[in-house]
């Protein structure tokens, strides 16, 4: 194929990346209202841990300021849900979008590479999902009890949304790295060798993806991509690249 064609055919894919996000978008919509509880959840853990006195409200709510942001947040939350429905159509778009510089062994690993990538990214999200409540309360309980906080939906549904996806593609790092050993760039034995290396970029990665900086945060990031460093470099000796 030219390059013309290639980006054809690019172009071709992600329309039906767009269309399957819509599609799962339609679905989210009649989901909102259980997602958005399930999102509130970790604020509402917060809260529990906050004196009485010191609650910025009665009940656990957050709030909107402009006309519109209503609307806003409920499509953020809405684009997100079809985002998550449809990551395995998307990942399948993407490797038979690689498939023909593959050779035959390695193309049989597709609903393999869809189900693990898939696996991996909702896991990360869970962990995000898991932290939150303990970076809320690092991050709002910061400043002490003289300022409290007042949460907008739109910050605080963006900021969520955010933690989950980067945790959702930090925890496909054990994939990029079998496709580069697949491709010959990386072995085991340069991923033994280059193990500290490794563990200090992972460090520096988690410390600037997160959105919230907190210890809680980095750590829950960083642990899980030096396990899966190391299940990497397993997987390929056992694939003997």
């Amino acid at each position: 194929m030219t390059l013309v064609e290639h980006l054809e055919e690019l172009r071709g894919r992600i329309m039906k990346c767009l269309i399957a996000v819509a599609v799962g978008g339609a679905i989210g919509w009649f989901l909102y209202g259980t997602v958005i509880q399930l999102l509130l959840n970790p604020y509402c853990d917060y809260l529990k841990t906050v004196p009485k006195n010191a609650q910025p409200t009665t009940g656990c709510h957050l709030y909107f300021l402009g006309a519109i942001d209503g609307v806003l947040i409920k499509l953020k939350v809405v684009l997100f849900i079809g985002l998550a429905f449809a990551l395995p159509y998307i990942l399948y778009q993407l490797w038979a979008f690689i498939v023909p510089g593959l050779t035959r062994r390695e193309r049989r690993l597709a609903i393999p590479f869809v189900i693990s990538s898939t696996l991996l990214f909702l896991l990360g999200v869970l962990f995000a999902y898991v932290t939150l409540p303990k970076a809320l309360q690092f991050l709002l309980g910061f400043s002490g009890n003289e300022l409290v906080p007042l949460l907008t939906g739109d910050k605080f549904l963006g900021f969520v949304i955010i933690v989950a996806l980067a945790f959702g593609l930090s925890f496909e790092f054990p994939i990029v790295l079998i496709f580069l050993s697949m491709a010959g760039i990386l072995s085991s034995r340069k991923m033994r060798d280059w193990r500290r290396p490794a563990y200090l970029f992972i460090a520096v990665f988690a410390a600037v993806v997160t959105p919230s900086a907190d210890p809680y945060t980095m750590c829950a990031m960083m642990i899980p991509m030096m396990l899966f460093y190391e299940g990497a470099i397993l997987v390929t000796r056992l694939m003997k690249h």
